[in-house]
């Protein structure tokens, strides 16, 4: 996709009514504190668990958004996604809920409880192999066949105003808990939650230091944030953040980023799997790969937050249960 759409950024007032229309669907999720995480960072730690909402993760907030704004013939026609996962579960979960069809197409390599769950929530699933195949071009040739919405995971108006819902309300939240969000970190693949989190957030509390957090390798964001223009990540090898290797950041989703965050950071498997490790016996919560980058960047030390007020979303929770048992039983 070339760089040549034009600049969008949800206005505070497109927030506050994306905010009104989600708010019988989505879960306002709750703000936690560990004592043990404030103690090793010399901070207070804010944790957002979006792997407590609907369909396990954030991704939820930006397909309910695009859904109820669909034309009865937009409905009609279903909606056709492509997905690692969390995108595909949100917006199947949506369609179902809402009775639409839905085609979401997977890399054969996609976790299977990602894959059968989306199966269970009565979507078509199309896996195609990524060494051959083009996502963006099955999903055209199926929505020119059968008339469906195509519903990007990231690169989209709707879909990051959607998840700008979960930035503001954080800020929010912060803020009535007498203890404004100084510091936020958000999980970033393409940049859809970031880049709508971010104008959510400085729509409530403008001074907020945001940074951007991805695996080793695939930090295109981070690249691209350092070098003042979209730029490529390696992404060599792989990665156990099956949510989070997309290698440059969307179109729509640079520029807000560019304009919006302090900065980005990187974090390797291993500290991931700390971080993972971490929310399971402290926090008593199930995180995915994806879902715990940006727990780890603060664990890890990766950005000093000593005497600061500091927000982290844990952006979601599908993972596949034996690689889950393995991650938390791997000693520290």
């Amino acid at each position: 996709m070339a760089n040549s759409a034009p600049h969008f950024e949800p206005t505070a007032t497109e927030i506050a009514q994306a905010r009104a229309r989600i708010a019988a669907y989505a879960i306002r999720t709750p703000i936690l504190e560990s004592e043990e995480l404030n103690r090793l960072t010399g901070a207070r730690v804010l944790i957002k668990p979006e792997t407590l909402q609907r369909a396990g993760a954030f991704k939820f907030r930006g397909a309910i958004n695009r859904a109820l704004q669909l034309s009865e013939a937009e409905k009609a026609g279903g909606l056709v996604a492509w997905s690692s996962g969390n995108h595909g579960l949100a917006l199947s979960y949506v369609a179902r809920e809402l009775g639409i069809k839905a085609t979401i197409l997977m890399p054969q390599e996609a976790p299977r409880a990602k894959v059968e769950g989306v199966r269970a929530n009565g979507a078509t699933v199309r896996l195609y192999d990524k060494t051959r195949e083009v996502r963006e071009e099955i999903g055209a040739q199926i929505a020119a066949e059968t008339g469906a919405v195509i519903v990007p995971p990231y690169d989209d108006p709707f879909v990051i105003t959607g998840q700008s819902t979960l930035g503001a309300e954080f800020a929010e939240q912060a803020e009535q808990m007498g203890a404004p969000l100084e510091v936020a970190l958000f999980c970033c693949s393409g940049g859809g939650l970031v880049s709508g989190a971010a104008t959510g957030v400085h729509a409530i509390t403008a001074g907020t230091a945001i940074y951007s957090v991805e695996p080793e390798g695939f930090d295109g964001m981070a690249l691209s944030l350092a070098a003042g223009a979209p730029t490529r990540a390696p992404a060599t090898g792989t990665s156990i953040c099956d949510a989070l290797m997309v290698p440059v950041p969307g179109v729509h989703n640079f520029p807000i980023c560019k304009a919006h965050l302090a900065g980005g950071l990187a974090v390797s498997d291993e500290e991931v799997i700390d971080a993972i490790r971490f929310a399971y016996r402290q926090l008593k919560l199930v995180v995915e790969p994806g879902g715990a980058a940006a727990l780890a960047a603060i664990l890890s030390g990766k950005i000093d937050i000593k005497g600061k007020t500091a927000g982290v979303v844990l952006s979601g929770g599908n993972v596949d249960p034996e690689k889950f048992a393995a991650y938390i039983a791997q000693p520290k």
